[in-house]
């Protein structure tokens, strides 16, 4: 066994850093970047803190993080957006990059100044999971944004049918007398968006699909040649929601973890290249934020700690090469954040062990927030060393 080297040619690291028997049987990769993850600041630091979050994804191989608008205040200011990102680097070590608002306030009314939030440096808007107050809007918001070359990144739901659901519309749900969010409440939005995307000809970016036809219309979409990419956040590759029986609501988290089927459907959109890229969906949370009844939990997982080993899985498991894992969770991600250049500029490695088998426990775990339904399970693979 040797080293795996999976950096891109011409990379920006210097492998003899490398002792070659401290490295022989791992891998070698490019930081990881991540295409979505709340690092609780501003305004939730009950829940984490730039400093506690930045340092949970750094010393798991993340370098580069997109965070959505949907902090308090929102992220609609440009000029205030320089200010974050220094914190970011400074405090957690982190190149973080900003989704500004697509509409003012999030409030779904009116499209927010798309144009002075692109001078502040953010690489796309999004409404994040708020909803728009008509059709009009949303179409006034792509065209804005179509207009000035900005890309916008999309977490299809459609309110009206998701309505206050805490769960998968299925039979985990009917027996716990939970209230259901319908595959549909995903499609039908992804639908009415894809239509407008092609209508504008705005680049756009669909994140943390979690259905069979979600991906099936991506896919349709991908054939007519719409300029669009999609993500899978990676607790929905691995569990369904039978993670919810017993009222676990360390598996509650929105979108809802679904059918097997839904999840069958996720890796093969995977292997045929129809989902470009796995994000975190890092949501981290106070212990007290889990401790209520069911449905009136807040959702979230922490999921910077399990990443990588619930990565290395998918490789076990023969569904992504090595190679084809790294293009999921770096290469891609960075393409479509727009950051290629100052990625490669930027550079480093991330040393990883595919055979360590750890148990993840609170104490292991580097991120403020310890709400995983991975917790006192056991992983196979860990990011061993950073080069940053």
């Amino acid at each position: 066994m040797t080293l795996q080297n999976l950096l891109p040619a011409n990379w920006q690291f210097d492998t003899t850093q490398l002792n070659p028997i401290d490295s022989d049987g791992k891998w070698l990769l490019p930081p990881l970047v991540d295409l979505c993850a709340r690092l609780r600041e501003p305004g939730h630091q009950s829940h984490g803190t730039l400093k506690s979050e930045g340092a949970a994804a750094r010393k798991n191989g993340f370098l580069h993080v997109v965070i959505p608008p949907d902090t308090n205040p929102v992220l609609e200011n440009g000029s205030l957006l320089a200010g974050l990102r220094e914190r970011a680097y400074q405090d957690g070590g982190i190149h973080l990059h900003v989704l500004g608002a697509m509409t003012a306030g999030l409030e779904g009314e009116k499209p927010a100044n798309m144009l002075g939030l692109k001078q502040g440096g953010i690489i796309g808007v999004s409404n994040a999971r708020r909803k728009f107050a008509n059709d009009d809007v949303l179409l006034q918001a792509l065209d804005y944004a179509a207009t000035y070359d900005i890309k916008v990144f999309f977490y299809p739901d459609e309110p009206s049918l998701s309505k206050n659901g805490v769960a998968h519309d299925g039979y985990i749900a009917s027996y716990h007398g939970l209230a259901g969010i319908p595959w549909i409440a995903e499609t039908v939005a992804l639908s009415k968006q894809l239509l407008i995307v092609e209508e504008t000809g705005v680049s756009a970016h669909f994140g943390q699909l979690t259905t069979k036809s979600s991906i099936d219309l991506i896919r349709w979409a991908k054939q007519r040649g719409l300029p669009v990419t999609c993500d899978v956040a990676m607790h929905q590759l691995h569990l369904t929601d039978d993670a919810l029986i017993g009222f676990n609501a360390l598996a509650y988290v929105l979108p809802p973890l679904r059918s097997n089927t839904d999840k069958k459907a996720l890796q093969e959109g995977l292997q045929d290249g129809t989902i470009d890229a796995i994000c975190s969906h890092h949501e981290p949370l106070a212990k007290t934020a889990k401790q209520a009844p069911f449905a009136e939990c807040k959702p979230g997982i922490s999921n910077f700690d399990t990443f990588m080993g619930l990565a290395c899985q998918l490789v076990k498991e023969g569904i992504l090469t090595p190679e084809q894992l790294v293009e999921k969770i770096a290469l891609n991600p960075a393409k479509i954040a727009g950051i290629e250049a100052s990625y490669h500029q930027t550079g480093g490695a991330v040393l990883v062990d595919p055979n360590l088998t750890w148990t993840v426990t609170k104490e292991s775990m580097m991120s403020q927030g310890k709400n995983t339904p991975f917790i006192n399970s056991e992983l196979t693979g860990k990011v061993e060393q950073v080069y940053f």
